[in-house]
């Protein structure tokens, strides 16, 4: 491997006039910029971001910490996340923690501060607890997709309304004259939880409270997901549509467990949506390529993505300043609302006068 003081000999220059034209500071003549990015070039070098990070006490990283690399909406939001992180010049380190809490905290242990210069965390309640420690360590810490803005964190977080999301799902099916209707209600949550309803409570209650809301709260009947996969919409799903036919349209916390209902419903044979409506939350692209065609309440999961990664950015700049501003009030930022996304999974039930949207 190439090293800089090589480079610096090939060029006729000091290292630090390597490390200068590299970082880009210090004063550096035209032409001697141009003979070193030669000489670099002609080497074919390198520099070792880990020695850098030794070196300039900081690291030209961020890691992003997600649940399940398996589960669709995770690409994407870490695709949009790398762009912007890219931006600033800095690379992403992914890492799944598989839904196990041990595993999160050994990435926090064993990253945070020292691969990565600050964190960005999704469906954080894992690790939740720990989060604050390495945040007193002098790592800034972000959490991404945070459910609940009106109850936040005491930690810096970007935040979207799936409050709401519930209730345009909600509203939708009632508007195409659904009265008998299931929830799928995912990541179903711990006894010690804070929140025992699990990450998915804010969608569910939005759901819940919007046909309470209109005199038809008895007629949702919930089930739980055994996980927040196609097939533990399935699993859901089947069993309850056996047990009752008279459900003409059915709700998932997110999309993954709604595709698994309309893959339930069609090894039943109903037809969705003519038997059958079935929405969900996020609009994964999956959920625009299925057939039919999933009806979903779309979140903004790359403007969440952004907003999560400028805010990671100004901590890390903030605390360059000023070290103590890791300890000041905790930044929480709302996205834009949700959005309803009607496609083919969703029409009025059968027999009824109302015309299809």
């Amino acid at each position: 491997m190439t090293t800089l003081n090589e480079v610096a000999r090939c060029a006729g220059v000091t290292p630090a006039t390597v490390s200068n034209v590299l970082r880009n500071r210090g004063r550096v003549g035209a032409a001697t910029r141009e003979r070193v990015l030669a000489a670099i070039k002609q080497l074919g070098y390198r520099p070792h971001l880990a020695a850098r990070a030794l070196a300039e006490g900081r690291a030209p990283t961020f890691a992003l910490m997600v649940s399940s690399i398996a589960n669709p909406f995770y690409p994407e939001f870490t695709l949009a996340a790398e762009r912007a992180a890219r931006t600033s010049g800095h690379f992403l380190i992914v890492c799944n923690t598989n839904d196990d809490r041990d595993t999160g905290l050994a990435y926090l242990e064993q990253i945070a501060g020292t691969l990565s210069e600050g964190v960005l965390v999704t469906n954080a309640e894992v690790v939740l607890d720990v989060l604050h420690a390495t945040a007193a360590r002098g790592t800034p810490v972000v959490l991404c997709m945070w459910e609940r803005p009106d109850e936040p964190p005491d930690l810096p977080c970007v935040a979207v309304d799936f409050h709401q999301a519930g209730v345009l799902a909600a509203q939708h099916l009632l508007e195409l004259g659904h009265r008998q209707v299931g929830a799928l209600v995912a990541s179903k949550g711990r006894a010690q939880d804070k929140w025992p309803r699990g990450i998915h409570g804010p969608r569910r209650d939005g759901f819940v409270d919007t046909f309470k809301a209109a005199g038809l709260g008895a007629s949702v009947i919930e089930v739980t997901c055994d996980s927040d996969t196609i097939r533990g919409g399935y699993d859901a799903a089947y069993p309850l549509l056996q047990a009752h036919p008279e459900l003409t349209a059915l709700f998932g916390t997110n999309d993954l467990p709604a595709l698994g209902a309309m893959h339930a419903a069609a090894d039943l044979g109903w037809s969705v949506p003519d038997d059958l409506s079935v929405i969900g939350i996020t609009d994964i692209q999956l959920a625009r390529d299925s057939r039919p065609a999933l009806s979903t309440v779309a979140v903004p999961t790359e403007e969440a993505a952004r907003m999560a990664v400028d805010l990671l950015r100004s901590l890390i700049e903030a605390a360059r300043r000023d070290p103590s501003a890791l300890g000041a009030q905790p930044a929480v930022k709302v996205t834009s609302p949700p959005r309803l996304m009607a496609r083919a999974s969703t029409a009025p039930p059968r027999g009824s006068t109302q015309a299809a949207i």
